[in-house]
């Protein structure tokens, strides 16, 4: 049993470490839609790996990639609003994915885990390739850490500076699509978002400087997965959804420093 625990906190800890970061420009940038549609499309990559028998954390992980591509292609048309575009790939993605799921009778699957996460089922496997994963995206957004700020700030001046925006916007939606594929293990299909989204909301109102709130990010989501883990541990309660409540009630907690 202490195994368990340990590999689910490790697990919790390795995804909720880089989603901080990575958060801050969700909140930032105003993406969270754009991560919703990834976080659905993961479960069709499960249903892909399960028909062509192969790993389903690859399958997620190529999945993922593959739309955050076909989304930024699909985002330079202008015949509909990106919010509208998202929305209809969003859904879509879960429908097909849960339709090519059922379509598999003799293969198990434990829908709710997919959709919720079953953190304390992580194994050292699992904490390995969360770890190697989470690293790399660490790497390559410290690298592009500058000018991910830049257009962040202001696109028009950053190309005046010579940044390729377009470039570092599509290596930030990879960042994420690849972040989305290993931390769906932990929170679910449903529920990524939330733990992308929440402690960088968190972090935003004690944060002074976009590092600050990078790293408070982080922090508030590791608070979120002790939290969460003592109380499935305690309580009995669904691991993923409580670690994403816990996140809120940082929120709500952070809130009565804001009004002050």
């Amino acid at each position: 049993m202490i195994d368990v625990l340990l590999y689910a906190f490790l697990a919790g800890i390795g995804v909720a470490i880089i989603t901080g970061p990575l958060g801050a420009f969700i909140v930032w940038r105003r993406m969270a839609y754009f991560g919703d549609t990834l976080a659905h499309s993961s479960l069709l990559g499960v249903a892909l790996g399960l028909l062509l028998a192969v790993n389903p954390t690859i399958s997620v992980i190529v999945t993922c990639l593959i739309f955050a591509l076909v989304l930024v292609v699909l985002q330079q048309q202008k015949n509909l609003a990106s919010d509208t575009l998202l929305g209809i790939l969003s859904h879509t993605s879960l429908a097909v994915g849960l339709i090519a799921i059922a379509l598999m009778p003799d293969i198990r699957v434990d829908l709710l885990s997919l959709l919720f996460g079953d953190l304390l089922t992580v194994n050292a496997s699992d904490v390995i390739t969360i770890y190697v994963v989470s690293a790399i995206a660490m790497f390559l957004l410290v690298k592009l850490w500058n000018p991910l700020l830049a257009i962040t700030i202001d696109e028009e001046l950053a190309q005046v500076e010579g940044i390729r925006f377009k470039t570092v916007r599509i290596a930030l939606m990879l960042i994420i699509a690849l972040e989305i594929a290993v931390a769906m293990k932990v929170v679910g299909v449903l529920l990524i978002t939330a733990l992308l989204i929440i402690p960088a909301a968190t972090a935003r109102i004690f944060s002074k400087t976009p590092e600050q709130m990078a790293f408070l990010a982080s922090l508030v989501g590791c608070l979120a997965v002790i939290l969460g883990l003592a109380s499935s541990w305690y309580i009995d309660t669904p691991a993923g959804p409580s670690i994403v409540l816990s996140a809120g009630l940082l929120f709500l907690i952070s809130l009565f420093k804001k009004n002050k």
